[in-house]
């Protein structure tokens, strides 16, 4: 196209005519740009190409390339052909910080043929990148037929990254380069307002690190940035779906997983990154192990709006923590008052010691080859006045995160001392060390001075000692072993193989028995699990080191025989005994009879849960009440219908939109064992629920408003709800009241 054309069809393209007229007004001091002969303009647009103040283009009317000032086709190279290639195929328009697209492509303004101003475009070259401020209007023929584009351009790439750096220093996380708490914030609004435009789901996992602080408090905070370093490359690694993942601060951070309402998957998932995180980290030349703990919850069955599913997710991450850490926790509406009754247990816990609240409850451990007592295992129980007694996994955790572990464990030692310094003969007592005492540097002296006041031999006190006491600094828990081995006290290696395990600290710590997980004996009987194998190699290693063994847990005849088929030294279950008080410990061994017999199930189950509470149950189009007794991951037993046939079908309603489809294996008078079609699985901290809940869409869809799952049942299932006939009743619903003295 010769120049002169492209000059003319030029003429109506702002930023090219205001280029000209500056370029001749400079030329001609008169101010008179029409004193210029056309050559002179020729040669004037010629310099303002050249010079890079501005490059022209055209197109034709099918938006083709026709013309691109030579020294901007240079500048994208001799590899790039552009020339009668779609323009809107050459230039991608981008936004501002390129993570959020423009809200028109340039595609299409060409093809709704409107003119545009200074939007940025990227072009591909063989040396990368580069960012143009394109400018463009269309052409019209006489009778306004479309003939293509005229416009101009400029190279903005320096400015352009400048801008996006600028942005992502704004919304990235400096030190992980994951998305910061402001970037998180906006996505997620973003998210939650397209899944309930949609009528879509949305998983958000919140994670903060155990033991982070002792990191920086043993090794330093470079120390500790570089740990937050590793944790999000993990964590990259491990999600791998498409996700939003982000460092709110601290050690706290955030994933969002559009999509994902399956509590199954997510359940497995936040398994995952707890196994991954848990990992031994190489730190300089130091090795540090922290652990995490997880809350879930999903949109919109646990919250609609952002504030309120990250309330949500919060208060599941703080029951994972108080369910012992290193766990994960799905959000129900039980956990509203989680926190208050934390502060309350906090606030009594303080006082429980000096109130004479706790004592130490004794489980035997018996010798698997004779069934002979070889000792106890001490375990601290708590007798709150009003709320009775108080489970250790609920309270140790509280007394971990409040300091309160290391005067509570110097107590528990002392009076194990006390307590075993009355039994006969060479019978040990065990007792478990937390790692907020370990590291205090005071539990040698603490040990030395209970010995010394009890008179108990060194020999008979065997202190558990967790793995996760490895981490950090690396001189100080070598010197504390070296000390407590000196005393000439036992150490038993506790919960070996449940995450943090390393053969190093096993070849150089004097430890004397390894003890094996319940983890590891539950379901070790049911074919296909590894279980088995694991307790055989953890055997096999003891051995090879000189060490005893005991197996945790052991609850079933058979897992019995299987743990001493494969070599454990001693037992501890109770398929022997629960603890214990030391009045009858002493009653025991004051007898001279230290043989306990096995007793327990034949073969092991899946663990059913005690529970007490009503529960909807629905038959045809029929809604009943029931108490639940115990539950299952495969079954459960209701009491509160009379004489319903075997074989029936029920669903259960367990509530928060959790039904269950099950059908009556066993039924006598008002009593009927259930088994489920789909089992439950685990809710992160020794509870189950369903992988799968109702829609508040499809609750919505039926007449409720819409809104996250409320707690209890739903009316509209059943009972000729939902514009059903409720239609005549099968069975006869007993008085729930009297159906509970009975069972009683």
């Amino acid at each position: 196209m010769a120049m002169r054309s492209v000059l003319r069809n030029l003429s109506g393209a702002r930023s090219s005519a205001a280029a000209i007229a500056q370029a001749a007004a400079a030329h001609d001091k008169g101010g008179n740009p029409s004193s210029l002969s056309g050559d002179e303009r020729l040669q004037m647009l010629d310099a303002i190409e050249e010079e890079g103040i501005a490059w022209f283009w055209a197109t034709n009317a099918e938006n083709h390339l026709t013309y691109l000032s030579a020294s901007a086709a240079r500048h994208l190279g001799e590899d790039v052909r552009i020339f009668g290639q779609p323009l809107g195929q050459i230039m991608e328009t981008v936004g501002e910080d390129e993570e959020n697209g423009p809200e028109r492509s340039l595609n299409f303004l060409l093809t709704a043929h409107q003119k545009f101003a200074d939007i940025t475009v990227r072009l591909e070259t063989g040396q990368g990148p580069v960012w143009w401020s394109l400018t463009g209007r269309p052409h019209f023929g006489e009778n306004r037929e479309f003939l293509g584009y005229r416009g101009s351009a400029k190279d903005i790439s320096e400015l352009f990254q400048q801008r996006r750096d600028a942005s992502r220093l704004a919304q990235f996380d400096a030190l992980t380069g994951l998305a910061n708490r402001h970037r998180m914030s906006r996505r997620l609004a973003t998210i939650l307002a397209s899944c309930r435009a949609s009528k879509r789901s949305c998983a958000m996992l919140m994670l903060d690190l155990d033991r982070f602080k002792q990191v920086n408090d043993t090794l330093g905070h470079p120390a500790g940035d570089d740990l937050l370093k590793q944790v999000a490359q993990r964590l990259r690694r491990v999600i791998t779906e498409n996700a939003e993942i982000g460092r709110l601060g601290g050690d706290e951070f955030q994933i969002i997983l559009p999509d994902i309402d399956d509590r199954g998957r997510l359940g497995e998932l936040a398994h995952r990154i707890i196994q991954m995180i848990s990992q031994p980290y190489s730190i300089e030349d130091s090795r540090a192990i922290i652990g995490t703990s997880v809350g879930i919850a999903i949109a919109p069955y646990d919250g609609l709006e952002p504030d309120d599913l990250t309330k949500a997710a919060d208060l599941a991450l703080y029951a994972s923590k108080d369910g012992g850490r290193g766990r994960y926790r799905f959000y129900s509406n039980d956990l509203k008052d989680s926190a208050q009754e934390r502060r309350e247990i906090e606030e009594d816990l303080r006082g429980a010691l000096a109130r004479g609240e706790l004592e130490l409850h004794y489980q035997p451990v018996v010798r698997a080859a004779d069934h002979m007592l070889s000792g106890f295992e001490a375990q601290i129980r708590w007798n709150h006045p009003e709320r009775g007694y108080v489970s250790p996994a609920q309270f140790l955790p509280v007394a971990e995160d409040s300091g309160l572990a290391s005067p509570i464990g110097a107590w528990a030692i002392r009076q194990a001392c006390e307590d075993a310094a009355h039994w006969p003969g060479s019978l040990r007592v065990s007792i478990n060390v937390s790692e907020q005492q370990f590291n205090s540097e005071e539990l040698a002296s603490i040990v030395a001075k209970s010995l010394g006041a009890t008179g108990l031999m060194p020999e008979r006190l065997e202190l558990e000692i967790a793995e996760s006491v490895f981490m950090g600094d690396v001189e100080l828990v070598d010197r504390i072993f070296s000390q407590l081995k000196k005393l000439g006290v036992r150490l038993a290696l506790d919960e070996f193989g449940t995450g943090n395990s390393s053969l190093s600290y096993l070849r150089k710590t004097p430890f004397d028995c390894i003890k094996i997980h319940p983890s590891f004996v539950r379901e070790c009987t049911e074919t296909g699990s590894p279980n088995a194998a694991i307790i055989a190699a953890i055997v096999s290693l003891a051995n090879a080191l000189g060490m005893e063994t005991t197996a945790e847990g052991v609850e079933a005849m058979d897992e019995l025989e299987l743990v001493c088929d494969r070599g454990a030294t001693n037992i501890q279950g109770f398929v022997y005994s629960r603890a214990m008080p030391q009045a009858d410990v002493l009653d025991k061994v004051g007898s001279g009879d230290l043989r306990f017999e096995p007793s327990g199930p034949p073969m092991h189950r899946a663990e059913r849960r005690t529970v007490y509470r009503r529960i909807g149950v629905i038959h045809e189009n029929h809604r009943y009440e029931a108490v639940l007794r115990n539950l299952s991951r495969t079954g459960a037993r209701i009491d509160g219908l009379l004489d319903v046939p075997v074989g029936t079908e029920l669903v259960l309603d367990l509530g928060e939109g959790q039904l269950v489809v099950a059908t009556v294996r066993r039924s006598q008078d008002a009593t009927q064992g259930l088994e489920f079609e789909t089992p439950l699985i685990s809710n992160g901290s020794d509870g189950l629920c369903t992988r799968y809940r109702i829609s508040p869409y499809a609750l919505a869809a039926a007449g409720m408003p819409l809104r996250s799952l409320p707690p209890g049942d739903y009316p509209l299932i059943g009972n000729g709800q939902n514009g059903q006939p409720a239609g005549r009743p099968r069975f006869m619903q007993v008085d729930l009241s009297a159906a509970s003295g009975r069972a009683a």
